[in-house]
């Protein structure tokens, strides 16, 4: 893919973001949470035979963060289990490749998705499991009011 490529696949996903919003009945739900500035990312997973059969998220984050959780639900949504987590696990790899303040905003989507799947398990042996929140360990450093 090229930069122009790019640019047009993340303008495109930061005008029009996919699977964003909360998904009713969820099979599970987890959290991703950056400790220093609040922000935070819910996913929400529907599971059916062992694949992931709808994926939707909420941010109260940056649009680097509503882009992210896009593409990274787009690209898990249909897929089993398994591979989601390969998947989570290589974005995870690739993100320490990179700057800790560019890294953070896609961190928090991946660790989300992370604690929802944490919560599908801790489900099976207690229906009333509490929601799992990660902190991301990335630095994204969001300039106070008037700096």
């Amino acid at each position: 893919m090229d930069k122009n490529e790019l640019y047009d696949v993340t303008m495109d996903h930061m005008m029009n973001p996919r699977n964003y919003g909360k998904l009713e009945s969820p099979s599970a739900q987890g959290i991703g949470k950056n400790p220093e500035n609040g922000e935070m990312v819910i996913v929400y997973l529907s599971i059916s035979d062992g694949k992931i059969e709808d994926i939707r998220f909420q941010a109260k984050a940056c649009m680097t963060t509503i882009i992210a959780g896009s593409i990274f639900t787009e690209t898990i949504k249909g897929v089993t289990i398994e591979e989601s987590i390969e998947l989570a696990k290589i974005m995870l790899d690739k993100l320490d490749q990179m700057p800790p303040e560019e890294a953070a905003c896609s961190e928090m989507v991946a660790e989300a998705f992370l604690a929802a799947l944490e919560h599908f398990e801790a489900k099976k042996s207690d229906t009333q499991a509490l929601v799992p929140t990660h902190m991301i360990s990335k630095a994204c450093v969001v300039p106070k009011e008037g700096e």
